[in-house]
């Protein structure tokens, strides 16, 4: 099996953590990881895919191993994590690469190909919501509401998204095999989100994810005119990001190849064997 690297750069004076496999001069894949994990969720893809590809998986600013600045110290938008991801891409000289983005990662992902679409090879999505159709709307209420009215009439529902029955549950729902899924994953997550000051981190992200949706238009712009190559391997028992999500895609990029699975949020957990293959008949075929 090849190695994975696991290494930190300094970017703006943060502590970057990122994780590294295959040979630098192959094709690049760029792992952008969600809430509430960090690139650990790509721990068992990577080795599968580091013996044709270069592949790079960070840990976003409060998440995982990187830095976890305060409020004061650090914006905690989008905008921000973007930037920080764009900024480390610059100091590892990786030019031009493909992305795997997932819930958070998407509109992290999608900032860095508005910025420089010419960077962009191709994009595989797992449950990275590019379009309203995929929000199922009992999980975003209340992070809607928090976002609209931040307060303690809003902060109840999204505190109980940091919780470890909602951090579990995110794991488990859509699962038809829950042994599949390593107890290991929600009890590391919820070390991190456990960890003093985070709450807040993550009640800022809930405020600015709203802003994402107004990004929308010009990303669905980006997508009709490069008509960048897209998979879409998407739980299709997702609770969070709905299947509804996936085929959206197909409104801009007609050519974009889905593909619903038996799983939920985290897909990989339970259909990793079957993502890979996906994955590297795609980027064979287009990368």
């Amino acid at each position: 099996m090849i190695a994975t690297h696991h290494r930190s750069v300094d970017i703006d004076g943060l502590s970057v953590f990122y994780r590294e496999a295959g040979h630098p001069q192959a094709p690049t894949l760029v792992l952008l990881h969600g809430f509430p994990t960090s690139s650990r969720m790509f721990r068992r893809l990577i080795p599968l895919l580091a013996d044709t590809y270069h592949v790079v998986a960070p840990d976003h600013i409060g998440f995982g191993q990187s830095s976890m600045p305060s409020l004061d110290e650090f914006p905690y938008t989008f905008d921000a994590l973007a930037d920080v991801t764009s900024k480390l891409l610059e100091k590892l000289e990786i030019a031009s690469f493909a992305m795997y983005v997932h819930d958070y990662g998407a509109p992290i992902g999608w900032r860095l190909a508005l910025a420089q679409p010419g960077r962009i090879t191709a994009i595989i999505t797992q449950s990275g919501n590019g379009y309203e159709a995929g929000f199922v709307e009992e999980f975003w209420e209340p992070i809607w509401a928090y976002a609209k009215n931040p307060g303690p009439e809003t902060e109840p529902g999204v505190r109980f998204l940091v919780s470890a029955e909602a951090t579990q549950w995110q794991y488990l729902h859509g699962v038809h095999e829950p042994d599949l899924v390593d107890p290991d994953c929600w009890a590391i997550d919820q070390a991190f989100l456990d960890r003093p000051g985070n709450d807040k981190v993550q009640f800022q992200l809930f405020h600015d994810y709203i802003n994402n949706i107004d990004g929308y238009p010009a990303l669905h712009d980006y997508f009709r005119t490069t008509q960048v190559p897209l998979l879409a391997v998407w739980g299709a028992n997702d609770k969070i990001f709905g299947a509804l999500g996936a085929p959206a895609f197909k409104e801009d990029l007609p050519d974009a190849e889905i593909h619903l699975l038996d799983a939920g949020h985290f897909a990989l957990e339970s259909q990793l064997d079957t993502i890979a293959s996906y994955i590297r008949g795609f980027l064979g075929a287009h990368a």
